[in-house]
């Protein structure tokens, strides 16, 4: 029986629902889920399940908790719902077993993960079994990586709409970001630097641009992207005025659109060039930030390795668990513009832009919407199973119900 089934007893269980995000997206749920869903809180500890059920009010007080703290529980808790999804990271440490176990019962998974190595291992281990069972492994539905892949899927359909050709050397600008930085961000990367320093095959997968395609041989090489904001030497957009440094998260995020891509059977182009900036905008001082920006990000991986300054630098970072007040999240928002030249030379862009800290409350809208679309839209959603990313696996649905929760996802020609 898979997890498309009605038969389940529950439809999504939040797993990890007692810590920071996983209560952000508990709250969520039980406020936008349609009436009559059913939503299970899953962790580790009954006595911190108790209080977060608590914490979110009369109208959770009904809600099953559910502990699941070995693989025979966690087994039981796959079995158990439609859709599990899961806040507990850094997914390397703790949630090998979970998708497994997801992927053997034929249930629903979505996740928050930006770690490539995980990501990877997932793919190898369980992309198949999900095909055999139907299931649907969803992994980087947050802010990793749901604005970069909806942001290129909404730009390729609107291309082929227009019968305007492939898309070619495309760029996602971060044209405006306020928000905090997540402890569990900072601890995926600490873990990641600790699996890798000293295995040569592992420093090379994750460096590789392709780590996460279906079939590296059939990809196409790199190479040196054009320079998207400048047509015949005029600038074409205001989004692209002025410096550009580099984005923390595009090591990650980029490899999620490739695999899109390559999952699509490369429809989004066999000459498509990805790569993702951000604009420090066109003041004199510019220059300076953009380039500490990348001497800054270089220092915080080298930081991190090295165990005297990791010492000092664990000690300022957020520690996973830890987040914003609700008032400082409000305060958040994102804008990202992605541009692309087509094969046919015509020029597109598309917009994903949301209110809320990307990485807490925005990435609780983008989780739970994610889950909302497994668990309550399957007729309509794409027809592929495995280990998929968000454009593959929820496409259209999940771009209509992010709409619809307020986030403004657009494309146009230029």
């Amino acid at each position: 029986m898979t997890g498309t089934s009605p038969a389940r007893e529950l439809d999504i269980i939040v797993y990890g629902a007692s810590g920071f995000v996983g209560k952000l997206l508990a709250d969520y749920l039980v406020k936008h889920a349609p009436e009559g869903t059913k939503i299970g809180l899953g962790g580790r500890s009954l006595e911190k399940l108790a209080a977060t059920r608590a914490d979110l009010g009369t109208a959770a007080a009904d809600l099953p908790l559910i502990i699941a703290d070995d693989a025979t529980a966690l087994k039981a808790l796959a079995q158990r719902t439609r859709v599990v999804a899961t806040t507990v990271g850094p997914y390397a440490k703790y949630g090998h077993a979970l998708v497994h176990e997801c992927a053997s019962a034929g249930t629903h998974y979505v996740d928050l993960t930006g770690e490539v190595l995980f990501h990877r291992e997932s793919i190898d281990a369980n992309h198949a079994l999900a095909v055999s069972t139907g299931a649907k492994i969803v992994h980087s539905c947050g802010f990793d990586s749901i604005p970069s892949d909806l942001g290129v899927h909404v730009l390729h359909e609107k291309v082929a709409a227009d019968g305007a050709g492939e898309l070619t050397d495309t760029t996602l600008v971060v044209t405006a970001l306020r928000g905090g930085v997540s402890g569990g961000t900072i601890d995926s990367l600490r873990n990641q630097i600790d699996v890798s320093k000293d295995d040569a095959r592992l420093r090379k997968l994750a460096a590789s641009p392709y780590s996460l395609s279906p079939d590296r041989d059939r990809e196409p090489e790199l190479g040196r992207q054009s320079d998207v904001s400048v047509v015949d030497g005029k600038k074409i957009d205001p989004s692209l005025k002025g410096w550009k440094a580099p984005f923390v998260m595009a090591s990650y995020n980029t490899r999620v659109v490739r695999r899109s891509n390559a999952l699509r059977e490369w429809a989004y182009g066999k000459k498509f060039k990805y790569s993702e900036v951000m604009s420090v905008g066109s003041s004199v001082v510019s220059p300076v930030i953009a380039g500490g920006v990348a001497v800054g990000l270089g220092a915080l991986v080298a930081g991190l390795a090295l165990p005297p300054t990791r010492f000092l630098l664990d000690k300022v970072l957020p520690a996973p668990g830890e987040g914003p007040s609700e008032s400082t999240q409000k305060k958040g928002h994102f804008t990202l513009d992605v541009f692309t030249t087509t094969t046919t030379g015509a020029r597109y862009t598309s917009r994903v832009k949301a209110k809320g800290d990307p990485g807490y409350s925005a990435t609780a809208v983008m989780l739970g919407e994610s889950a909302l679309s497994l668990a309550k839209d399957q007729k309509a959603l794409p027809p592929a199973t495995g280990v998929l990313t968000p454009a593959t696996a929820l496409g259209d649905v999940l771009v209509e119900r992010l709409r619809a929760a307020g986030f403004e996802i657009s494309a146009r020609k230029l």
